[in-house]
């Protein structure tokens, strides 16, 4: 028989991503409008389900935030209550905390609670469901990588900013006849790279899946000159490496469940290539933040609207334990047990690789 559902919660882990309020709104209105459950927001991620910090989440409380970036619950990649950072006798020490928050869960009388993360926030919902809590996971992050979606809302807002900032570049690329790079995020996987570079009419392509061969893009570059092109735009992943070589890492936190942030490797790029090709200013831009920012595109207002209802309907049917996933143009959903562990990368015989190789466009390779 399946568990009476009351009362639900909502928590949103690990970087900030556009159409995060989307599905908080999509939630709420599908949890309040069609099943009369009631709606809570834990706070700051994990460490707000830790604290026991939450607001109600009405039909007001949600007006008004669909196309807005970030998340009104606000959020936090640091907070792991299964190995936490708790003082003891004067000492910071790591700990297990995860039954403090199945209290408070149960203290609020949740029946069910909804995780919208990557790899990291719903790695912790799996061991909360594994601890007997009635979770489900929504897929969240703007690189893409997850396993068991098709796609991960976030991304078609990150590849639109990217592509957005290719086109500009290609004025100025053209009025100096210069060589600019564009530094894009995705951690260890290319798809931001891949897609916004195809969108964005780059010259070179540089993905982690695909380590290059500085010759290979001096190769290009020069092709393109002997043709008259007198300019190159270059998109390379924060994860990309040379051959042989090694990520560019901009710096390590330490208090992170995941210490290692890339970036930089554009700014390295330029610097070696400056050494090879003589006669053309080189200059580098990373894009950062501004692909998690702002307003969030059609398509991701969509997408997040249609996973956040096809989450409540997963609870209203006791389906726990599950994260719902694009397949196609269907929405369904698949265990967290074969999401966690794994990322999706670039295949680098995939076909929006064959297609970039077909128009002309260097892989590095």
């Amino acid at each position: 028989m399946t568990q009476k559902i009351k009362k639900i919660a909502i928590l949103t882990g690990g970087g900030d991503c556009p159409g995060l309020n989307a599905v908080i709104r999509a939630v709420t209105r599908t949890a309040i409008l069609e099943y009369g459950y009631e709606v809570i927001g834990y706070r700051y991620g994990y460490r707000g389900l830790y604290n026991n910090d939450f607001i109600p989440l009405t039909i007001d409380a949600v007006s008004g935030i669909l196309h807005r970036g970030g998340t009104i619950l606000y959020s936090s990649n640091k907070d792991n209550l299964f190995d936490y950072a708790v003082e003891e006798n004067g000492v910071m020490i790591k700990k297990d905390v995860s039954d403090v928050a199945v209290e408070n869960l149960k203290k609020e009388n949740v029946d069910a609670l909804i995780v919208i993360g990557g790899d990291g926030t719903l790695t912790s919902a799996r061991d909360f469901s594994r601890k007997g809590v009635n979770v489900i996971g929504v897929p969240k992050t703007i690189d893409n990588d997850l396993v068991g979606t098709d796609v991960t809302f976030g991304f078609n807002t990150a590849i639109d900013v990217a592509t957005e900032a290719l086109d500009r570049l290609h004025t100025t690329a053209e009025s100096h006849h210069r060589i600019m790079l564009l530094e894009v995020m995705g951690r260890n996987a290319g798809w931001i790279a891949l897609e916004s570079g195809i969108a964005g009419s780059a010259d070179v392509i540089l993905v982690p899946e695909i380590p290059y061969n500085i010759n290979k893009i001096v190769e290009q570059i020069k092709d393109r000159q002997s043709k008259g092109r007198v300019f190159s735009i270059i998109v390379v992943a924060e994860g990309a490496k040379p051959l042989d070589g090694e990520v560019v890492v901009n710096k390590v936190v330490e208090d992170s469940p995941d210490p290692i942030r890339l970036g930089g490797i554009a700014n390295k790029l330029a610097h070696d290539l400056e050494k090879l090709i003589k006669g053309n200013e080189i200059r580098s831009t990373v894009l950062g933040h501004t692909q998690r920012g702002g307003n969030t595109s059609t398509y991701d207002r969509i997408l997040s609207t249609r996973y956040g209802v096809a989450a409540v309907e997963l609870i209203s049917e006791g389906r726990f334990g599950n994260m719902v996933c694009l397949k196609g143009n269907n929405i369904s959903e698949i265990s967290l047990e074969d999401v966690i562990g794994n990322i999706k990368n670039v295949d680098p015989e995939c076909e929006l690789v064959k297609v970039a190789r077909k128009i002309g466009i260097s892989l590095g390779d």
